[in-house]
C-alpha cells in the first residue's frame, strides 16, 4: 500500500517576504542567466538553497551546499521561514494559460493536487512506479542538498488515479477559500497554497491513497536520491522505528481523472553522419511527405507539419538543415520491428530513439529543446543535420509503462505547468 501522511511543512512567512520574489522554477530548468535573475529578485529567494551558485573559493567546508544549509537555518531563526505547529497536507493549485497550437491566447486551465510525505520504497516493488530513465549527475547534486540541508526543498510531481475523487472534492472545496500563499511566476501563472489540517479531511485523504498506485511524472532524480539517502541513514543506524523523517519524501500528488494536467513534447536536435542520406534511409519504414513549398512562410509550413502529425499515429515531424524543408514521417506501425514490450513499442518517443536514432541513423549526439522555433535556430547555428518533432506522450501511456515496470527514454514527457520550488519545504 502507498503510505501518504501529513507533515509539519516549512513555509515562507507572508508577513516577512513577498512570495512573488521568493519562489523559483525547478532546478533542472533554471539556466545560469535566470539563476542570476532569481538571485537579484530577493535575498531570500529559494534558489539560494535549492540550486545555489558556486564560487571560485569553494572548498570542503565552504561551498554552495554549506551555504544552503546556513540559509535555511538563518531564515528559520529570523522568521522568514516558519515550521507549522501541526502536521498538514497542502492543497496546491496552478492557474495557467495553455498556448493555442495555432497561436493566440489559448485556454486558461487549473492544475490541482496536494503535497504530502510519501513513504519511500524500492521502485518496482510496491505502489510507486517510475516511467523514465535518469542520468547520474543530477542525482549527486540532489543528494548533497539532502545531506547538508536535511530537507526536501522541492516536491516530486506524481500522479494517481481515483474515479471516486474524494481527495479531489476536498481540494476543490478548500480552493474556494483565501490561500495562505499566492505567487505569480514569470509566465503570469498563479500558484496558490492552502493548509489542510482538518482531521476528517486528513483521514479521508490517507484512506483514499492507501490502495493507490503512484506514478512519478517529474522528479525521478529526486525520488532515487531520496531512496539513496534513506539507505545511507539506515547504514548509519539512524533509522530504528521506520517512522523517522528520512523514510519519507515530499510529493505533489494529482489525480489523473481530474482535468487540468497537460503533457508537452520535447523535440530532438541531432547530428547525423554525413555519409548517411537521412531521407533515403528512413523511406524503408516511413512515408515521408514534404510540408515546405515555395512562397509558404516557414511558420506556416511548421504549423502544417504539426497539424499533419496530430492526425496520425506513429507520426513525427522532421526538419533537414541541408534542404531547409519540413517533412512528416508516418508509418502504420506494422513496419516497426522492435524487440520490446508492447507498452514501449507503441510509443512515438521509443520508436524515434530505438528505430530511427539507434538502428537506422546511428545517431550518437542529440540535444533536447521544448520550443520548436528555438530548436530550428539551434540546429541552423550548430553542427546539426536535423530536428525531429514529437507529439505529446499521453498520460495513459505513462501509466501503462510505469505499471509494466518499464522505462521510457529521458525527456519523453514534459508535465506542464511546472511546480514552483519553495511553496512548501519538508524539513527533517
Amino acid at each position: 500500500m502507498a503510505e501518504v501522511i501529513p507533515f509539519k511543512g516549512v513555509l515562507y512567512n507572508p508577513q516577512k517576504v513577498d512570495a512573488n520574489v521568493t519562489m523559483a522554477p525547478p532546478y533542472d530548468i533554471v539556466t545560469p542567466e535566470f539563476k542570476e535573475t532569481l538571485y537579484r529578485k530577493s535575498p531570500h529567494n529559494i534558489i539560494r538553497i535549492d540550486f545555489g551558485k558556486d564560487s571560485d573559493d569553494d572548498n570542503e567546508n565552504e561551498n554552495r551546499y554549506t551555504r544552503a544549509a546556513n540559509f535555511i537555518s538563518d531564515w528559520l531563526d529570523e522568521g522568514v521561514l516558519n515550521r507549522d505547529a501541526e502536521p498538514a497536507f497542502y492543497c496546491y493549485e496552478i492557474s495557467y494559460n495553455l498556448p493555442s497550437p495555432k497561436g493566440g491566447e489559448g485556454e486558461i486551465l487549473k492544475a490541482r493536487g496536494f503535497l504530502g510525505a510519501v513513504r519511500i520504497e524500492e521502485l518496482g516493488t510496491g505502489r510507486i512506479h517510475p516511467h523514465e530513465m535518469t542520468y547520474s549527475k543530477p542525482k549527486s547534486d540532489r543528494l548533497n542538498i539532502l545531506k547538508y540541508c536535511q530537507a526536501h526543498t522541492s516536491p516530486i510531481f506524481s500522479l494517481y488515479s481515483s474515479k471516486e475523487k474524494r481527495t479531489s472534492s476536498i481540494l476543490e472545496n478548500i480552493s474556494a477559500e483565501k490561500p495562505f500563499i499566492e505567487a505569480k511566476n514569470g509566465d503570469g501563472f498563479i500558484h496558490r497554497l492552502w493548509r489542510i489540517n482538518d482531521n476528517v479531511a486528513i483521514d479521508t485523504i490517507k484512506k483514499e491513497m492507501a490502495d493507490k498506485d503512484i506514478f512519478i511524472a517529474d522528479g525521478h532524480h529526486r525520488y532515487e536520491t531520496s531512496l539513496k539517502f534513506k539507505k545511507e541513514m539506515e547504514e548509519k543506524g539512524l533509522i530504528q522505528t521506520g517512522e523517522e523523517p528520512y523514510n519519507y519524501t515530499l510529493m505533489f500528488l494529482a489525480n489523473i481523472e481530474d482535468d487540468g494536467l497537460t503533457l508537452l513534447p520535447t523535440h530532438r536536435i541531432v547530428e547525423v553522419d554525413s555519409n548517411i542520406n537521412i531521407k533515403e534511409t528512413l523511406k524503408k519504414y516511413f512515408d515521408i511527405q514534404k510540408m515546405s513549398a515555395p512562397g509558404v512562410p516557414e511558420q506556416q509550413a511548421r504549423q502544417q507539419m504539426f497539424e499533419a502529425m496530430r492526425n496520425k499515429a506513429h507520426s513525427f515531424g522532421m526538419f533537414l538543415t541541408n534542404t531547409n524543408n519540413y517533412y512528416t514521417l508516418s508509418t502504420s506501425g506494422s513496419k516497426i520491428e522492435l524487440d520490446m514490450p508492447e507498452c514501449l513499442k507503441n510509443l512515438d518517443v521509443t520508436v524515434l530513439h530505438k528505430l530511427v536514432f539507434e538502428k537506422l541513423l546511428k545517431i550518437e549526439h542529440y540535444e533536447y529543446e521544448m520550443d520548436a522555433a528555438v530548436a530550428l535556430e539551434r540546429a541552423r547555428k550548430g553542427s546539426f543535420e536535423a530536428v525531429f518533432f514529437l507529439n505529446p506522450t499521453r498520460i495513459h501511456d505513462v501509466k501503462e509503462v510505469a505499471i509494466a515496470g518499464e522505462r521510457m527514454p529521458p525527456k519523453s514527457t514534459y508535465f506542464y505547468p511546472k511546480l514552483l520550488t519553495g511553496m512548501v519545504i519538508y524539513k527533517f
